[in-house]
């Protein structure tokens, strides 16, 4: 049995020091990347204006000058100052950032099989299939389905294909996925958890492709920005596409030198359950539709080593409820991301005292979403808000 963690997720006792004096894991490169950004916005907010009054420059040739030749002056402010901070994060404190080896391989971690969630929400079309798909896996031990007050027949015929099925009632996709972890953490007889919906979307094939990374990393996300690995018609738009490998950068350049990223809102993922232990008291169950960008963002913060995979992305069964039922409900779960990413994840929930996980307060009770989007997740089955027994004490 082992008695060390095969990732640390704490700095080395030699970086300590240098952490506290110098603030290394301040994201001065995210910080100038948006001061960069808001130059260049100033700037062609000027030239805009510009344009605008080239009809009028017959009989006011004075028209804006002022207002845009002050625009223009001060747009290099924020430019500047953001060129110096992403300078200063690239150059001086990244190689300091790059502590860990390149191909952190462990040969000896054990690897048994997976419990594979699946998050369901009125999926009475699609969850019987998903679940034999999963069971069908020669390396998964148990599938759980996390209904969230489904109104259709979901939870019986997940029954029917053989799933241990639970229900989650208060509102909220952090709060149907912090519920599917707490069940997943019920079971030691599995080494690693799998996280996936139950809509068809993703395949049990696709954990022969995670069981590959095993040896290099504590938690692996899915990412579905692989053109050739997606199909044409699924719910993901162009838009969200490129929306979504914007916003995994995003995450990257916060978290420079831990990785590579382009998914921030795929489901799929495969984590440790060790590791999953560990995570479970820094996570905040009240952040909603966003949960998957906050996941990552809090696993990279508390240097937890994460990989992406490459997953096939198929066209779900039955109609989008999520985030990516159209691109207005995308534009706004990505704007929303950004802001977690960039001021802290409690500014989008209500604050109170749910008393379950790292954060407080209830959801805003107002999403009925699923799957890459969010859906309703509650209190446990016997009707507590609280996390189960076998959970905590794992924690």
């Amino acid at each position: 049995m082992q008695t060390t963690r095969p990732f640390s997720n704490l700095p080395r006792p030699a970086d300590q020091h240098w952490d506290m004096v110098t603030g290394m894991h301040k994201p001065f490169f995210l910080w100038g990347l948006l001061l960069v950004l808001m130059g260049l916005s100033t700037y062609f907010l000027a030239v805009l204006l510009a344009i605008a009054r080239l009809p009028f420059l017959i009989w006011h040739r004075e028209l804006m000058v002022g207002p845009i030749e002050f625009l223009l002056w001060y747009s290099g402010i924020p430019s500047t100052f953001g060129v110096l901070l992403i300078a200063f994060d690239l150059f001086l404190l990244f190689p300091f950032k790059r502590r860990s080896s390149r191909c952190p391989e462990r040969k000896d971690l054990h690897f048994n099989r997976f419990t594979v969630l699946l998050t369901a929400y009125n999926d009475e079309e699609s969850i019987f299939e998903a679940v034999k798909d999963f069971q069908s896996h020669p390396l998964v031990r148990r599938v759980i389905v996390v209904s969230n007050n489904s109104r259709d027949h979901t939870e019986e015929h997940a029954r029917e294909a053989g799933a241990t099925v639970v229900n989650e009632t208060m509102p909220g996709y952090g709060h149907c996925v912090y519920r599917c972890f707490e069940e997943a953490l019920r079971y030691d007889d599995t080494t690693h958890v799998a996280l996936c919906e139950g809509d068809r979307t993703f395949r049990a094939f696709d954990l022969d492709k995670f069981s590959a990374y095993l040896p290099h990393a504590e938690i692996i996300n899915g990412t579905r920005i692989v053109e050739q690995l997606r199909a044409y018609n699924t719910q993901l738009s162009t838009f969200m596409y490129y929306g979504n490998f914007f916003a995994g950068k995003f995450l990257e350049c916060k978290h420079l030198g831990q990785g590579t990223f382009t998914d921030v809102g795929a489901t799929y993922k495969v984590i440790r359950r060790e590791s999953l232990q560990r995570i479970m008291a820094l996570l905040d169950p009240n952040v909603n539709l966003e949960f998957n960008c906050h996941f990552l963002d809090v696993a990279l913060a508390h240097e937890f080593a994460v990989l992406e995979c490459p997953v096939t992305f198929h066209q779900r069964v039955g109609v989008s409820k999520g985030g990516n039922a159209n691109n207005l409900r995308a534009l706004k779960v990505g704007c929303r991301m950004i802001l977690g990413l960039c001021f802290g994840w409690k500014y989008l929930t209500k604050r109170g005292s749910s008393g379950r996980g790292g954060g407080s307060g209830p959801t805003s009770g107002e999403q009925d979403l699923e799957g890459s989007g969010g859906l309703p997740a509650g209190v446990s089955a016997d009707g507590t808000a609280g996390r189960s027994k076998s959970a905590t004490a794992n924690d």
